[in-house]
């Protein structure tokens, strides 16, 4: 197969660079090893350039330029709610259908999109400094520092996509999984939650849902995790003395916050997995806060 040539426009922003990688990423049959050039916003390139490169023409795709199949800047576009993300990404389900059902991705190129048009000035405190943390905001205030050309503004932004879409794949997990096989308690100070799962993003939803104490046992390796939501009047040493009492096996770190007990962690790769079963865990939690 001919190695494709994808052009789009010079200082690729979040959809230029979001539109380059969902081909990439999901019709790598074609566009896999794909190469890249850049024009000046709205054009096409030259067929002299394309030569040079020794690519055939009918393999060039343009992408948030060009007025083509996947640029959204014609007038009769114009009042549509899309994006060259969105265009790429409705042609992708057409030969993978199967991505209509990819709720992650569905949640990157809806964000791309809304950047594009400008939606975050709706957002609550839309002028908070927080935003300005935010990918395309990155994007933006690289090319004022000058670190990147139109080739490497692409690729690094190709990597925080990579790690965008496996953390949104983790996050829709941690939904699922929090609905259908969590285990939730009381006690005196509110719900908890406990779930056995790898999934590490289902400790701090559980909380933002509310949950005063959240406990997770990795199915894999069966260490614990347990985490106070940090508005939580309470701290967790005495649960940490009482497993301490019962646990000589597994490694426990006891944060000086007091809103986390830590047995496991990426950070830490010594750390004993502890026998304790999650039955168990939540009885020591009932036991020391009440229910």
């Amino acid at each position: 197969m001919n190695r494709k040539l994808i052009v789009t426009h010079h200082a690729p922003d979040l959809d230029a660079i979001g539109a380059s990688w969902l081909l990439k990423t999901f019709d790598a049959q074609h566009y896999g090893n794909a190469k890249f050039a850049f024009v000046n916003p709205g054009s096409t390139i030259k067929s002299s350039e394309v030569e040079k490169l020794e690519i055939d023409t009918d393999d060039v795709t343009h992408v948030d330029t060009g007025l083509g199949k996947f640029d959204h800047h014609q007038p009769e576009r114009g009042h549509d709610h899309s994006s060259a993300a969105s265009l790429v990404f409705e042609y992708l389900c057409q030969i993978h259908p199967d991505l209509e059902d990819d709720h992650a991705l569905d949640i990157l190129v809806d964000f791309i999109t809304e950047i594009d048009h400008f939606g975050e000035i709706y957002w609550p405190e839309a002028d908070h400094d927080r935003y300005n943390f935010m990918l395309h905001e990155i994007i933006r205030g690289l090319e004022f520092v000058g670190i990147h050309n139109d080739e490497s503004q692409l690729h690094f932004g190709f990597t925080c996509l990579d790690g965008i879409y496996s953390a949104l794949k983790q996050h829709v997990k941690a939904k699922d999984i929090l609905k259908n096989k969590a285990e939730y308690f009381q006690t005196k100070l509110g719900k908890c939650m406990a779930v056995e799962t790898k999934n590490d993003d289902t400790l701090k939803l559980a909380q933002k849902y509310g949950a005063v104490i959240a406990i997770r046992k990795d199915s894999s390796g069966g260490h614990i995790r347990i985490k106070a939501r940090p508005d939580a009047e309470l701290d967790l040493k005495d649960l940490a003395d009482e497993i301490k009492l019962i646990d000589s096996t597994g490694t426990w770190y006891y944060h000086p916050s007091g809103k986390m007990l830590i047995n496991g962690s990426r950070k830490h790769r010594q750390q004993k997995a502890s026998p304790l079963s999650l039955e168990q865990v939540i009885e020591l939690v009932k036991k020391v806060y009440g229910n």
